[in-house]
């Protein structure tokens, strides 16, 4: 399905839960606490000339309560905002319906946990609305408009290094472009599954690149459809390959939300997670996905090492210098928060097989399994491949295999040389769990129990 389609079933989808869409269409007076605007169709049409951009202030004093924040709130000393601390800027991207987006302040709220900021909210929902063609011609735009507000902050003290922004789609681009007018001295750009459509075959000019600031990252999980396909940063996570995201919905007949934008959401959801620094999320650079799962990258040399992560660590924890360009690294995840996983090489070496043949293995760590199926043929005697384990490797209490094969078609018994488990990337010299010498006769299933301690 085109990407196309997928935004006709978004806007359905959006039209259905219009009715509890409370909007305003009008630009919201200063109140205690500002929120970000809603706008309707018979708004839009009528304001459609004027893009209306406006922001917002949280820190650590207002967390749940934001400030309205413009260039001349420094001038005044009842301001949340500190110029000694980083500044963090939040930009949504397009909104079918103009309705606000739901996740800004559970974003604020994790970043505010993670570190003591400045959080700037972007607000152009105005601008961002309905036609997705003119949204794009409106995107240049809004940047032009946070460039003067970064001007002036700069006046006040503020460095252009210590600026941090967080762009969600087409708010990757926008942040972009922020970054291409001061000629790429903004301290970091993280792009959310940044916008694909209109953008994939722009210039890097026009869409976000890795001179656009002085660290560029990009977490991508659905650039078959909304997200770009291409690498746009120093470093690009491809999480899950980028594409098919687990606990997504993968048919049209499921939930409309699962099919159309979990994918797409899904960078925004890790990266929150990510923030709490339950468990690391490492990206692993290799030439591509179906290397990085055939075992063919299991290290990070690359970065002297140090494997890149999700989150705020200072050039995502690379201490190469100069940064490598557009480095694509991968990771497997979990369906559910926090996504994090343990990467474990499975290896698998056969004796020479008269016929094909089917093996099913499983790693078991309590009431917890993750399993694989081989397909054996006559020409090939060892296979490898990275599973998302949700324990580490010396938490892992059994393993299982099966020969599963036909009964009339497949390989009959089949003489496993040995079957290893190692966990990647590998930080230290670590002997791999392995069993030697099984004869499995199909549907007989065999498992032994390692005894480990961590």
């Amino acid at each position: 399905m085109l990407w196309e389609d997928k935004a006709i079933l978004f806007s359905i989808l959006l039209v259905y839960s219009s009715s509890q869409v409370l909007a305003s269409g009008h630009k919201q007076e200063d109140v205690q606490c500002a929120e970000l605007n809603n706008t309707r169709w018979q708004v839009y049409r009528q304001q459609r000339v004027k893009l209306e951009v406006q922001y917002l202030l949280l820190t650590r004093k207002n967390p749940d309560c934001a400030e309205r924040f413009h260039q001349n709130s420094l001038s005044k000393p009842i301001s949340f905002f500190n110029t000694s601390r980083p500044t963090k800027v939040i930009v949504h991207g397009y909104r079918a319906l103009g309705r606000k987006p739901s996740w800004v302040m559970d974003l604020a709220q994790a970043l505010l946990r993670a570190q003591d900021m400045n959080i700037v909210v972007v607000d152009w929902i105005h601008g961002a609305s309905f036609a997705y063609n003119l949204v794009v011609e409106n995107y240049k735009e809004v940047a032009l408009q946070i460039s003067v507000l970064i001007n002036q902050l700069q006046k006040h003290g503020c460095k252009l290094e210590s600026f941090h922004f967080i762009g969600v789609s087409l708010g990757a681009h926008v942040a972009g472009f922020v970054g291409t007018l001061f000629e790429g001295k903004i301290g970091r750009i993280t792009g959310l599954d940044p916008a694909g459509p209109m953008f994939k075959g722009a210039d890097t000019y026009d869409r976000l690149d890795p001179t656009d600031a002085l660290f560029v990252e990009a977490i991508h999980t659905d650039s078959d459809y909304f997200g770009i396909s291409i690498p746009v940063g120093h470093v690009d996570y491809f999480l899950n390959g980028g594409m098919d995201q687990t606990g997504c919905a993968h048919s049209r007949f499921a939930s409309m939300y699962g099919y159309v934008i979990c994918d797409h959401m899904r960078a925004l959801h890790v990266y929150m997670s990510a923030l709490n620094g339950t468990c690391k999320l490492l990206g692993i650079p290799c030439s591509s996905y179906d290397d990085f799962l055939q075992g063919s990258c299991l290290d990070c040399e690359v970065f002297k090492g140090r494997c890149p992560a999700i989150g705020l660590q200072e050039k995502s924890g690379i201490a190469t210098s100069p940064i490598p360009e557009q480095q694509n690294v991968f990771l497997l995840t979990t369906s559910s928060s926090p996504f994090c996983a343990h990467h474990i090489l499975l290896r698998l070496e056969v004796s020479p097989l008269d016929k094909s043949a089917e093996m099913e293995v499983m790693l078991v760590t309590g009431n917890k399994g993750t399993e694989h199926r081989f397909r054996l043929q006559t020409d090939t005697t060892v296979y490898r491949r990275v599973l998302a384990h949700p324990a580490a490797l010396c938490e892992i209490d059994s393993i299982r295999l099966k020969n599963i094969g036909a009964r009339l078609y497949r390989q009959g018994e089949i003489h496993v040389k040995s079957v290893c488990v190692s966990e990647i990337p590998f930080f230290r010299l670590e002997d791999p769990l392995c069993v030697n010498n099984i004869d499995i006769r199909r549907g007989v299933p065999w498992s032994h129990d390692f005894v480990q301690v961590c």
